[in-house]
């Protein structure tokens, strides 16, 4: 049998066959056998691999064993929102996003059309020899982390900050990923990121989170606990912080007492990415004093995959008489149990879906989905003077700020890319296409400067085309022939983070690349060049170095200004040399002008309204680590005011009197409570995918009545949360490290926010009528139904979601309330519904000190219920849990 090879990342992989088995079905070994059962199939294939074989298929990247005709297979993939970073996809609203939608069955619908799209893409990935990363069937979603606090860089990736909330959606999104067959999965999914997790991400491979039992059971584990035990979810991610004094993937509370034992799962765990490595590395966790002992106790306590290379170590640690061949092939079992429920080894004609075609991918019926979500996501938090929806005849506006234009800010983090994005600044143009529009940047998102794009100036040789030529060597020395040459015509930002090669054939270590062209000045003047690299580069400009930075520094990079005529031509080389592991690189040139807001409001005199879209973005926060002066930090931010340039564009736009409308996209909470006064609407559109330009002219413009709700917090300031967490928490790790919830969240604030948990406005108007309860005293194992009766008082079509808190009375460290039953419900103008809604005997679990974990608590409660989490506009029956 011929054997092709395949450069992966700084893999060579040795492809002998395709998974999926085309020959006889009963082949010579029994773990070939379709029919044989399972654990019999694993038996067999166990007792046939060596060790050095058995550690080779127990990391992300397995590899492959040729004389059992096993291929490789890499485990890491992400499906956070739509299938990531192997190519075309349909790209949905962030997680964060989603999870404003409030509608766990479209959630569901979503996850489905995901899981669709992810069978086409492996399908054809083997169709085409590709066994690398991201062309796999496992994939690390969804992120079940509480989004505890808005400084969290991260927290776009969650499903905000409730436990239940949290649940349903991860549920939801588990189900759609796996599938509902009898005998496969449809793909794994992963329970991320076990546990007590949620930041500070720059110290996070050294960090030791201290959390109180109750706040552990009763916030910071349920939704992992409902995803193993009733989303059977096949996968978990064990986190890099510490906890109790042990990091998390070696945590014998966390992954033996309580995931094993407590919960009985019986699936794989896997390591976050690298995070075995923190169990000896100098300035880590240090727990362990060598490799060997530290993969010894990982696979002891459970983590039977590493997402890594530690796990070579495994032979190591054999030898040395610290875990025994036996042990690691209990935790090699449940990995091998992965292939054989996915069918990786099966015919083809045996496993469901193995039929989806890849055109099925980013198809228009998937891409109508996306739009759908776009829409649900939009969440109205403010509208004065019903200055929304804005007249479709509407002759003059301005669509202002940095975030109009930018289509990848709208991916939010760990994305697919998608056919084609619909802008903001696009949609509204599309909407009204007889208005006049003008469009102004105004300024960036965080400086004074507005940087206007010269990247349209480059040539790859003097009259050659548009763009610059690219070289990548599998050397750190620009040695010898480049094994990729390419054109890029959009942008010079690469990087390997997450493990991703920065082009084909491209090794992830030891490399080095060349970036080469022509500037032709399209004016007179000063331009200014960006220059950022890990490791150090050198960018000459005319023949002549213009700048060189090295070490720490060259990460953040620095601007380079230039003086040019117009019309001439000037060579432009930035070269980059690769020392360490992670990489990424960027060189861009622009027209840097001060922001003038003098001018920019006298050109907006004549408009009838102003949109700004504004807020943050994934550049802004996220998981990117990163150096500047005052060492390192990471995708948190210090702060959660919107940037100080955004603040003096919105009160200088206030200044035309005009109606402004502010478009805020961002994936966390902001503090606007200082900026409230300069705008009178505010549509929180988040990073809403590759459909939101579309979505947000809906709701702009009345042809979509906005029904999101914050998943999420909004504070009126910092100190109102840092204040509440010094009162309540250990002073020393006060603020953000704090992980104790006293304070934060609408289940522990006692102050009035900006905006709560679950507000969000409509162009409809709801009622809540009263309703009692059959029984007012109940055991604590029945189901307590409700019937709530809703009318929509307007003249509007509308929906409301439809939100029920308990709140135990008796317990003055219990939450101030829980939502425990939600629903999405469409209500036509004066319509009244009566909503079914069921609080499930959970609800009324909390902490027991003697059973350490949640017990049924009778007592006094109260059920709360309407459109908010805000006790002002809820409605309160009484109940009684007997004992």
């Amino acid at each position: 049998m011929k054997s092709r090879f395949y450069l992966v990342g700084a893999f060579v992989i040795t492809i002998v066959m395709a998974c999926t088995h085309k020959g006889n079905e009963k082949d010579s070994h029994p773990f070939r056998n379709p029919d044989l059962p399972v654990e019999e199939r694993i038996d067999n294939l166990i007792g046939l691999l060596t060790l050095e074989e058995k550690v080779g298929l127990m990391m992300n990247a397995s590899k492959p064993v040729p004389r059992l005709e096993i291929p490789a297979y890499d485990w890491w993939n992400e499906a956070l929102h739509g299938v990531a970073r192997s190519g075309k996809a349909t790209v949905f609203p962030q997680a964060i996003g989603m999870a404003a939608t409030w509608d766990e069955q479209n959630h569901l619908k979503t996850f489905e059309i995901i899981s669709d799209e992810a069978r086409a893409k492996y399908n054809e990935a083997v169709k085409q020899g590709e066994r690398g990363r991201y062309y796999g069937l496992s994939f690390w979603t969804p992120n079940i982390n509480i989004f505890r606090d808005p400084r969290w860089g991260r927290g776009q990736e969650t499903y905000g900050e409730d436990p239940h909330l949290t649940t349903r959606l991860g549920l939801a999104a588990v189900k759609g990923l796996q599938g509902d067959d009898d005998r496969y999965f449809k793909t794994h999914a992963c329970a991320k990121h076990y546990a007590v997790h949620s930041g500070p991400e720059w110290n996070r491979h050294s960090y030791n989170a201290v959390v109180s039992d109750r706040d552990l059971w009763e916030t910071y584990l349920p939704a992992f606990k409902a995803l193993v035990q009733e989303g059977n979810v096949q996968e978990v991610m064990c986190a890099y912080n510490a906890f109790e004094g042990q990091p998390c993937c070696g945590s014998d509370r966390l992954m033996m007492d309580i995931l094993r034992n407590k919960w009985g799962f019986e699936g794989m765990v896997v390591s976050d990415c690298w995070a075995i490595d923190d169990f000896y590395k100098k300035g880590h966790h240090e727990s362990h004093d060598t490799p060997a002992e530290a993969v010894a106790n990982a696979v002891l306590t459970s983590t039977d995959l590493e997402c890594g290379q530690s796990y070579e170590h495994l032979l190591a640690s054999v030898k040395q008489g610290l875990i025994t061949e036996k042990q690691i092939d209990g935790s090699l079992r449940r990995v091998l149990r992965g292939w054989f429920e996915l069918g990786m080894f099966d015919p083809e004609d045996r496993v469901p879906w193995s039929t989806l075609s890849y055109d099925i991918v980013a198809s228009e019926k998937h891409r109508k989905q996306a739009l759908d979500v776009a829409r649900q996501s939009m969440t109205l938090l403010k509208n004065e003077n019903q200055t929304l929806p804005l007249s479709k005849n509407i002759k003059r506006i301005a669509v202002v700020g940095a975030n109009a234009a930018d289509s990848m800010m709208l991916w939010g983090n760990y994305n697919g890319t998608p056919t084609s994005t619909v802008t903001i600044l696009n949609g509204i143009k599309k909407k009204i296409p007889n208005a006049e529009i003008m469009y102004e940047k105004g300024s960036d998102l965080v400086d004074p400067w507005v940087r206007s794009s010269l990247y349209e100036s480059f040539l790859t040789t003097e009259n050659g085309e548009k763009g610059l030529k690219v070289e990548f060597y599998n050397n750190n020395a620009l040695g010898g022939k480049p094994v990729r040459t390419l054109t890029n015509r959009l942008g010079i930002e690469y990087s390997n983070r997450g493990g991703t090669a920065l082009a084909q054939d491209v090794n992830l270590e030891n490399t080095s690349t060349r970036i080469s062209g022509v500037f032709e000045a399209p004016y007179t003047g000063e331009v200014v060049f960006k220059a950022n690299a890990n490791d150090g580069y050198v960018l000459t400009f005319d023949g002549k170095e213009l700048g060189k930075m090295e070490g720490r520094e060259a990460v953040r990079g620095a601007e380079y200004a230039v003086q040019v005529q117009k019309g001439k031509t000037y060579p432009v080389v930035f070269e980059h040399r690769q020392k360490g592991s992670i990489l990424t690189m960027g060189l861009s040139v622009f027209k840097k002008e001060k922001a003038d807001f003098t001018d920019l409001t006298d050109r907006l005199k004549n408009v009838d309204a102003i949109v700004y879209a504004g807020g943050l973005s994934p550049q802004l926060e996220g998981e990117e680590m990163y150096v500047d002066a005052e060492g390192f930090k990471g995708g948190d931010r210090t702060s959660i005011d919107l940037p100080k340039v955004q603040r003096d564009l919105l009160a200088a736009l206030r200044q035309t009197g005009k109606p402004v409308v502010f478009v805020l996209c961002t994936g966390s909470a902001l503090a606007l409570e200082q900026d409230e006064k300069n705008y009178d609407a505010l549509l929180c559109a988040w990073y809403g995918g590759e459909q939101a330009g579309t979505a947000v002219a809906d709701v702009l413009f009345g042809d979509y009545n906005p029904a999101g709700r914050l998943p999420i917090t909004f504070y009126k300031t910092l100190a109102q949360l840092d204040n509440a967490l010094t009162k309540t928490g250990d002073v020393a790790r006060q603020g953000f490290e704090n992980y104790d919830m006293q304070g934060r969240t609408y289940r522990y604030m006692k102050d009035t926010p900006l905006y709560p948990f679950g507000h969000g406005l409509s162009y409809s108007i709801f009622s809540y009528g009263q309703t009692k309860l059959a029984e007012p005293t109940i055991d604590g194992s029945k189901v307590v139904k409700l019937s709530l009766p809703v009318t929509n008082v307007s003249k509007v079509d509308g929906e409301e979601v439809v939100q029920v808190y308990v709140a135990r009375r008796d317990d003055t460290l219990a939450p101030l309330k829980s939502l425990r039953a939600f629903t999405r419900v469409p209500i036509k103008a004066g319509e009244t519904k009566t909503v079914d809604l069921e609080i499930h005997p959970d609800a009324f679990q909390f902490y027991d000190e003697r059973e350490d974990g949640l017990v049924l608590k009778p007592g006094d409660y109260s059920i709360l219920y309407g459109g908010t989490s805000a006790d002002h506009n809820l409605k309160t029956l009484f109940l009684k849990i007997a004992r």
